[in-house]
């Protein structure tokens, strides 16, 4: 269909002729039927801050788009807050919800035969799930961050809404009092915008800038500043000179865009939410890219970015720093990227950051000198063993011990671990596995942000390990592995594991092990029978049927044919 489109792009209201009727109901006039039609897929809701002030940026975008001499078609498509679902039944939808943005976005636009597409999305999920449609259909396309969150302020620190989920564990374990547990919570969220931290939000939204899906600097724009409006409008002008020349987004997003996003992703310290999304966008595009990829691009990388969650800094702190472009810059100096990516601006990514300084400013902190890095290589480490032979993904940044052998304590949901962590029950030198809570078993593969915060706000966040087959919060930091796979559900060794197991987690040789001899294992495995599926109907029902490993992405379209 994409093929055709390019035949159809500057004329498409010809082949509409029949529909004009309902066309003109819309707005359109006699000279607009030869104009391209571009969707905007509007992400504005007011369920979470993150998505609140996308209204007035999609309001510029559409303005935008007529004024370069096309015509917008808005639509809405769906969010979820993972900072309210967090810790609830209701994050088993996060995840799904990727699917879903995807889903919606391309039914639109190849049910009305679009021209192209300008995607708005603030939270988690809104990014991947449009660079996924974006991917799926391959028209003109491009991508605009709803901004990040400025930072609460208290007792002379800068607050993020990871903030208040440590505090909940430090009010637990008696470090506060309930009066400074509220405090913190009423000042977190000041306003509009994504949560502050490189966590997903803005570790997505700047790997969409180093890929050339979204403009320059967008990406550490706070939401409530005038120059993210404008930034809006910018796009919608370059999303039309892209259709004039069909620059389309497998031109884009080519395996060489990858590997930058990765690269930037591994410098600013993201999160380890962009492993799962990035392998199901470049599944979707057609490029190879394996869970392998990040740990090889990891060892020559350092952290140059001193940001939250195991930093100092937050996003608006970066911008003012110089931003992505800055960071790129410094990375293309160092032999680190492909300078001759092409971007939707239509120039290479060596020709757009020809202006940036080589170095980092000396008046600023966020952005290290090169000589002086954060750390000497990449933060996200891919481990393998027996506990995850097909992977699994650790968040080594601020750990102070990368290799801690344990018993094993074992849960099988967040719930429960979340309940002994709040009662004490956990000491240094555990280390937690929560189980059944991948894509399928979950279903929906939920974020452990609270019991990872609550062990942080407890003071056990070097002393005390956790696995999972589920996620974690862009937020979280700590000895934690992730993304666990294959998971419980499906009969991986994570569901084989017993109270008191040995396990040890070594992030310096890239280990997960069940320290389990092989014939007791198999007679485990033997003894082992499948959960019944948790939903019978519905979307979670759905999504548990067709969703792959989390070490291919998650992806639900996978070898459907």
């Amino acid at each position: 269909m994409s093929d055709n489109r390019r035949s159809q792009a500057i004329t498409a209201g010809v082949q509409r002729s029949p529909n004009r009727a309902m066309l003109r109901a819309v707005g359109f006039g006699d000279g607009d039927f030869s104009k391209p039609i571009v969707g905007l897929a509007n992400g504005f809701s007011t369920i979470t801050p993150c998505n609140m002030g996308i209204g007035t940026l999609a309001d510029r975008a559409e303005t935008g788009l007529r004024d370069a001499g096309a015509m917008p078609q808005m639509f809405g498509t769906i969010t979820i807050s993972d900072g309210i679902s967090m810790g609830t039944e209701g994050m088993k939808y996060s995840l799904v919800s990727r699917d879903v943005i995807a889903d919606s976005i391309e039914t639109v636009c190849q049910g009305q035969s679009l021209d192209a597409v300008l995607a708005i999305g603030g939270c988690d999920k809104n990014m991947p799930g449009a660079l996924l449609a974006i991917a799926r259909m391959n028209i003109p396309s491009i991508f605009v961050y709803g901004g990040t969150i400025k930072p609460g302020h208290h007792n002379g620190e800068d607050l993020t809404v990871v903030s208040s989920f440590e505090a909940v564990g430090q009010f637990s374990s008696g470090k506060i009092d309930e009066a400074e547990l509220t405090a913190i919570e009423k000042k977190a969220c000041p306003g509009a915008g994504s949560c502050g931290g490189m966590f997903t939000a803005n570790t997505m939204s700047s790997a969409f800038e180093a890929m050339g899906m979204s403009l320059p600097y967008s990406s550490t724009m706070a939401a409530e500043d005038e120059e993210k409006a404008d930034s809006a409008a910018e796009s919608a002008k370059v999303l039309v000179e892209a259709i004039r020349n069909q620059l389309l987004p497998k031109q884009i997003m080519t395996r060489e865009a990858f590997e930058n996003a990765i690269t930037v992703i591994m410098a600013v310290g993201g999160s380890t939410n962009s492993v799962l999304h990035l392998l199901a966008i470049s599944n979707a595009i057609g490029v190879p890219l394996t869970i392998d990829d990040f740990e090889t691009i990891r060892g020559r990388v350092p952290v140059i970015c001193d940001l939250k969650p195991s930093g100092q800094y937050v996003a608006t702190d970066l911008h003012k720093a110089g931003g992505i472009p800055q960071v790129m810059k410094v990375l293309l100096n160092q032999g680190l990227l492909h300078g001759d990516a092409m971007t939707i601006t239509g120039k290479t990514v060596a020709e757009s950051l020809a202006e940036i300084p080589d170095e980092p400013r000396a008046d600023q902190k966020v952005i290290r000198q090169w000589d002086n890095p954060l750390y000497k290589q990449g933060h996200l480490a891919i481990l393998k063993g027996n506990l995850a032979s097909e992977g699994s993904v650790a968040k080594i940044s601020g750990v102070k011990n990368p290799v801690i052998t344990g018993p094993a304590r074992v849960f099988e949901s967040e719930e429960e671990c979340l309940r002994a962590i709040l009662d004490n029950k956990i000491v240094a030198g555990d280390i937690l596995v929560i189980r059944y809570e991948g894509p399928k078993g979950g279903p929906g593969m939920r974020e452990m942000l609270a019991p990872t915060s609550a062990i942080i706000g407890a003071g056990l966040g070097d002393s005390v390990g956790l696995i999972t087959d589920g996620r974690f919060s862009g937020g979280t930091y700590g000895m934690v592995v992730g993304h666990v796979a294959p998971e419980a559900f499906v009969g991986g060794t994570i569901g084989l594991v017993k109270e008191g197991d040995s396990i040890t987690i070594d992030a310096l040789n890239r280990l997960l092990q069940l320290n389990v001899d092989d014939a007791e294992l198999a007679q485990r495995k033997a003894a082992w029978t499948a959960p019944e599926p948790r939903y019978k109907r519905g979307v979670l029902a759905k999504y548990a049927k067709l969703v792959s490993s989390s070490s291919l992405g998650a992806v639900t379209d996978l070898n459907l044919g």
